[in-house]
């Protein structure tokens, strides 16, 4: 993975993703104002705010669900439009929303490869091919391993998993497509300590392995733990960006409230 300054060239990198004077309207109602926006290689950058703020149209747009009123976006330093979830997920973008998009009674590996599954040829068939479930399994279990998730039978059915597994799951898929960017969107929302547990060090392993994260979440205590940044959005505008260094649940709560530091 690209670091995130060059040290060759002795200046910063560009940020893996720029937003710049973004704006979403929807009819009369302006729900983006102008939010300027860099995302980082290897940070995990949480977006913060009230409900009404700006946070769900903006991961529309970063994911290709919908594209900007106004504004512009760059990967990698190259303006871009997403046009598109499958356009993002193609240039490595993926998004986890909170239902997690899995097929419940579809396998561990079905559900992994689940749109790009593997095939493998027919001897004696020149043209036929048959799903290759056996390779499907051992890189699914792979996935899942670099996660810390260690689960032998890859046929088992996703709805007899904790939401956590499940989780993990769901980022594997993201593995499985290369993303660089991935977005989680409330990921530990309705879970229980351990679990939310078990999620978080998910997104940890994720910053290990290079990956950048955007998490969006209400729960300020998740968003300190794992978080290097945060972003706060109030009635659509950029009201406040800072570090997580030396930042607690409390005071990050009181700035989402206000837009400011106590």
């Amino acid at each position: 993975m690209q670091s995130a300054t060059d040290h060759s060239a002795g200046a910063p990198a560009a940020p893996l993703l720029s937003l710049r004077a973004i704006t979403k309207a929807y009819g009369a109602v302006e729900a983006l104002k102008g939010v300027d926006i860099d995302v980082h290689v290897g940070e995990v950058l949480a977006i913060c705010g009230d409900n009404g703020a700006g946070k769900s149209s903006l991961i529309r747009i970063i994911s290709g669900a919908q594209e900007p009123t106004g504004g512009t976006v760059a990967l990698r330093g190259e303006p871009t439009r997403l046009r598109s979830p499958q356009d993002a997920l193609q240039r490595g973008v993926a998004t986890i929303y909170q239902d997690l998009a899995l097929a419940p009674r579809l396998s561990i590996a079905q559900n992994v490869f689940l749109g790009s599954e593997l095939t493998r040829s027919v001897p004696g068939l020149r043209f036929a091919r048959l799903l290759d479930k056996r390779r499907m399994a051992e890189e699914a279990r792979g996935y899942l391993q670099r996660l810390a998730i260690d689960i032998s039978d890859m046929s088992i059915p996703v709805e007899s998993l904790s939401s956590g597994q499940r989780q993990a799951v769901a980022i594997g898929r993201a593995l499985r497509w290369n993303a660089e960017l991935i977005i989680m969107d409330e990921p530990t929302a309705a879970l229980g300590v351990k679990e939310t547990a078990q999620v978080l060090d998910l997104v940890r392993r994720l910053r290990v392995e290079g990956r950048t994260v955007i998490l969006i979440s209400h729960n300020m205590a998740d968003v300190v733990s794992v978080a290097t940044r945060v972003v706060i959005l109030k009635n659509g505008r950029k009201v406040a960006e800072t570090s997580t260094e030396n930042l607690d649940a409390d005071t990050l709560a009181h700035m989402v409230m206000t837009g400011r530091r106590p």
